[in-house]
């Protein structure tokens, strides 16, 4: 007999599967088959399920409603699945004349009550395949899971054996499934829509013909798309054999599901309606929060974990799953297992989602706080044991002062978007303030009880430790690009002694799976040509540095250099980006300071008033109130309406172009936003973030364009590589390092051991903050260290700097990741932490003025790059935490004119002003010529290259006389003719079809 390849097989073994996995075969004929095709809904299970599990209550309403009340009963129930939706009645039930009838038991979290879970045992778990549910037409359904009667989940089967995938099956449930069907109507019956095939599962919550929006429910295979190759199995097997078992969908229909409403604002930004989506995890959401909870359920408290997912990934929606089930985690003697779970964010969508999330999991009002006024109200949100806590990192210093007795608590901190500064004094500040580790555990643990410590040490000690790993706190940090810094203190420790992500949901899936867009598809830079000459009599001596930061800052600031990119930017918005996503696409500008932002606003309003682009405003964004010149500026001022606005407005359609200085660069969620003007030198993690936010998917949203006026797109690639798949660690840091720092440090001489000493003693004490007398030693006593720092030579005071500030953070990074005491180690920390912070700037650091000394005589861009920036598929990258540190680069001092040179050469400004005055005359020239202009203006550029290059030359030639020189490096040098006739060409037919 031939292999069974059809369809009809693979229903069969999915079929069989769930019936191992507790399913009963149910196949729905007859007068079951008319009910279901009237009500959605199988009647006699539902029924079945009621009289076995509450019968009591069905012999009530039976003596209410006479001998037709299951009619009543069933009609009573489809009209509060349409007003209150699935979810809400799934699991609060469904009121009927004083009874409550519940339509399904959720698994107890224990075995204690016994009534609960014998209910729970009696659920109705039935899969159905070919199901008609119309009496308009003879459509069927693939395969329908039912609980208790309920719908809840559709699948549409596809085998690629037959030359049918998942793609046919999406399509079918977008065309062949009309919403308007009482099957098919938003959550009232269906809560998930399966599309699947042997390889792939994508899902929807919502049927809505052409805009129905699938996403994927992959596990990812090797950091891209798809899934896993399986022994002897289908590659989706997870589905029916993890996924859709009886308890695993109980849990998502009754701890995470929800409906998410979003309201809809007009042009003016006024609320005109609501919009509501059924939220479904996705397989990483749904897949990191099991696992998290699943590990603290064996390891219980004071583990970290490192959750590497990529931007755009809905880690919103994890973090809201994952803080409920942590709050509502208990051990085996039903006691928390998290006193309180607090959040760490700085998003405001997060307050009200995760807000609304958890009263639709818990149906309890008060589990979340936020915490947006002071200090007390987190102190009282601690100490009274607030169930999720939602606050900002800037909040944790204040904890010390004002959390005295936390004893015995215990406590999960969410991190979101976790970064090197999670490592700081602040994060140090939350562990020392929820720690309850005891002095004497400390020294046990370590081997550390020496009976000699004095006072000072033993409180030097009980920092050391409090500053580092603590028993009583979980941290489960959140990121899309971590740092080598966020890799040691978050992540796993491997079989490789290496530490890793605990879970990864990489860019590089993301992107495949079409979640996200890949925002370096469309990618095109700029190269900036200028040239400035020196007006200044004398030729002063400057710093090498900071001259060359200082010209570069006076070019980009320069008037013309902001009018020019204005023009570009506003001229390309116009033209290539206005259109997209149905006319509603927004740009971003990135600019490198506040400064640039405030002009370039100006800038921007003053173009699009003087070319009368009625329908284009622009919105500025920076912190603060900026002075230029005696003019002060604030982004409220300037937008005439409040930050808090921005958003919103920013997301109507009066606004098009967003300009920022930092805000908004990192955390900002804005599906319209389509394309990105760069301005700013970028790199790292800071070009990851800045550049995700174009990634967001929305519906008309296919594509997205970056501008960029300054980076390399191999510097771009570089930046974006080690996070495209998983993130590792080359090696991991040696706190021995601490001690060849120290030895960098010690031979300048600048302290002496006393010092040290009387210092640390000042600070343990606590004295420093509390007495004026103490603070007068203090300062008398770096003093002296100053006064030697200031007889090392000039280049030596740079060095020693240097040093002493790798030395310091190294040393307060490492009290981070692990156990590590060295007494006479911290003390130096102490002494040097206060150094810092009185040595004398040095010639480096001063700012260099040169404004009044130089003059822009020439300045264009030229487009240099244009196309896709293509990232490797490596199967992972690995950081090396030694390339973070800060080296000690020597400043020489050289003459201003011989700095202009070399930027000059570089910036390719060989020419002379008269060489740019005769390309000038040539374009001129062309735009003048009547059969140049028509050959321009009626073909396409391919077209009209071919043309332009053949009378290129006659007009070169007409111009010889002008300027030999000039054309001479035409006539000699192919390159540069090459280079010349492109450009010239692009700016002629751009003139005349503009």
């Amino acid at each position: 007999m031939a292999m069974d390849t059809s369809e009809k097989g693979f229903e069969t073994n999915i079929e069989t599967a769930l019936i191992m996995n507790g399913y009963m075969k149910r196949e729905l004929e007859g007068e079951a088959s008319n009910a279901f095709k009237q009500n959605a809904i199988d009647v006699e299970e539902l029924f079945a399920f009621l009289e076995d599990t509450q019968e009591k209550r069905m012999r009530t309403l039976e003596k209410s409603y006479g001998p037709l009340y299951k009619a009543e009963i069933l009609k009573r129930i489809k009209d509060q699945l349409h007003k209150q939706g699935l979810v809400e009645c799934l699991r609060k039930g469904i009121k009927d004349r004083g009874v409550t009838l519940q339509l399904a038991f959720n698994k107890p979290p224990t075995d204690m009550n016994k009534t609960l879970n014998e209910q729970y045992t009696k659920n109705r778990f039935n899969v159905s395949r070919q199901v008609y549910y119309s009496d308009k037409h003879n459509n069927s359904l693939d395969m329908v899971l039912f609980l208790n009667g309920l719908p809840v989940v559709v699948m549409e089967l596809k085998n690629p054996l037959t030359n049918q995938t998942v793609e046919h099956a999406m399509k079918q449930l977008k065309n062949n499934r009309d919403p308007r069907e009482q099957l098919f109507k938003f959550n009232e019956r269906v809560g998930v829509y399966f599309a699947v095939d042997s390889d792939e599962v994508f899902m929807t919550t919502k049927l809505d013909k052409a805009k129905t929006y699938f996403l994927p429910f992959n596990k990812g295979n090797q950091d891209g798309k798809g899934n896993p190759g399986v022994h002897n199995n289908y590659r989706t097997h997870y589905l029916w054999d993890e996924i859709l078992t009886p308890d695993s969908l109980l849990d998502i229909l009754y701890r995470f599901i929800f409906i998410k409403k979003d309201e809809i604002k007009d042009s003016n930004g006024g609320t005109i309606g609501e919009r509501q989506m059924l939220i479904f995890p996705r397989f990483h959401q749904l897949d990191v929060v099991r696992k998290l909870e699943a590990d603290v359920n064996v390891k219980k408290v004071g583990h970290n974990y490192l959750i590497q997912h990529s931007a755009g990934s809905g880690k919103t929606n994890s973090i809201s799953w994952l803080s409920h089930r942590l709050a509502k985690l208990h051990t085996e003697d039903n006691e928390s297992v998290f006193s309180s779970v607090i959040v760490i964010t700085d998003r405001r969508v997060l307050d009200k989602q995760l807000q609304d999330a958890v009263y639709q999991l818990e149906h309890k009002a008060g589990m979340v706080e936020r915490i947006n006024q002071d200090s007390d109200q987190l102190a009282n949100a601690i100490n009274n044991e607030t169930r999720i806590i939602i606050t900002t990192l800037q909040k944790f210093p204040y904890i010390l002062e004002k959390v005295s007795d936390l004893n015995r608590k215990k406590y999960a901190v969410i991190i979101d978007e976790a970064h090197s500064s999670q490592g700081g004094k602040a994060s140090t500040a939350l562990t020392n303030a929820l720690s309850d580790k005891t002095l004497e555990a400390a020294y046990e643990e370590d081997r550390l009880a020496e009976e000699n410590l004095d006072d000072v040490d033993e409180k030097i000690v009980e920092a050391i430790m409090r500053s580092g790993k603590q028993d009583n706190v979980s941290f489960f940090a959140f990121t899309a690009t971590p740092k080598p810094k966020t890799l040691e203190k978050f992540g796993t420790i491997g079989k490789d002694g290496k530490p890793t992500a605990f879970h990864h949901y990489t860019m590089r899936q993301a992107i495949e799976e079409g979640f996200i867009l890949d925002v370096l598809q469309n990618y095109t830079s700029y190269k900036t040509f200028w040239k400035i000459a020196k007006t200044a009599n004398d030729d002063p001596e400057v710093s090498k540095k900071q001259a060359t930061k200082k010209l570069a800052q006076y070019v980009s600031l320069h008037p013309h250099s902001i009018a020019q990119k204005t023009e570009i930017i506003i001229e390309h918005y116009r033209n290539f980006v206005q259109r997209k996503i149905g006319s509603r696409a927004k740009a971003m500008v990135v600019t490198a300071s506040r400064l640039h932002a405030v002009r370039y606003k100006i800038a921007f309003d003053k173009y699009i008033t003087s070319m009368g682009y009625a329908d284009m405003k622009t919105i500025v964004a920076f912190s603060g109130t900026l002075k230029d010149g005696a003019i002060g500026y604030t982004e409220t001022d300037m937008n005439s309406f409040s930050d808090r606005e921005l958003p919103a407005k920013f997301h109507s359609d009066e606004y098009k172009v967003l300009l920022v200085a930092e805000k908004y660069q990192t955390g900002f969620d804005e599906p319209l936003l389509h394309t990105m003007y760069v301005d700013k030198p970028l790199s790292g993690i800071k070009a990851v973030q800045t550049l995700s936010r174009l990634n967001r998917t929305c519906p008309g949203k296919e594509d997205t364009f970056i501008l960029d006026f300054i980076n390399d797109p191999e510097d771009i690639k570089e930046s974006f590589q080690p996070y495209y798949e998983s993130t590792n660690l080359s090696e991991v840091t040696d706190p021995n390092i601490l001690y060849d720092l120290q030895a960098e440090i010690e031979p300048y001489q600048i302290f002496t051991e006393d010092e040290v000493k009387r210092v640390s003693e000042l600070e343990v004490v606590g004295g420093v903050t509390k007495f004026v007398k103490a603070q007068a030693e203090l300062n008398a006593i770096l003093d002296k260290g100053v006064e030697r720092y200031k007889q090392l030579p000039e280049q030596e005071q740079e060095a020693f700097k240097q040093a002493t500030m790798k030395f310091s953070r190294t040393y307060g990074f490492i009290l981070q990741i692990v156990t590590f005491i060295d007494i006479s180690l911290h003390k130096q920390y102490i002494y040097l932490t206060y150094l810092l912070r009185k040595l004398p700037r040095s010639a480096n650091d001063k700012d260099v003025y040169l404004a009044d000394d130089v003059a822009l005589e020439y300045y264009r861009n030229q487009k240099v790059f244009e196309g896709e920036i293509g990232l490797e598929k490596t199967g992972g990258a690995e950081l090396d935490p030694q390339k973070y540190g800060a080296g000690v680069a020597e400043d020489e001092k050289v003459y201003l004119s011989s700095i202009l040179d070399k930027l000059n050469e570089r910036f390719g400004t060989e020419f002379t002003e008269s060489d740019f005055l005769s390309r000038e005359q040539v374009k001129q020239d062309m735009l003048n010529d009547d059969d140049m202009r028509q050959k321009a203006a009626n073909n396409t550029k391919e077209n009209f290259k071919f043309a332009f290059e053949k009378t290129f030359m006659d007009f070169v030639l007409d111009r010889m006389s002008s300027n030999e020189e000039f054309f001479k490096k035409i006539l000699e040098n192919s390159e540069f003719k090459m280079y010349i006739m492109e450009d010239m060409m692009n700016e002629v037919y751009g003139e005349v079809n503009q």
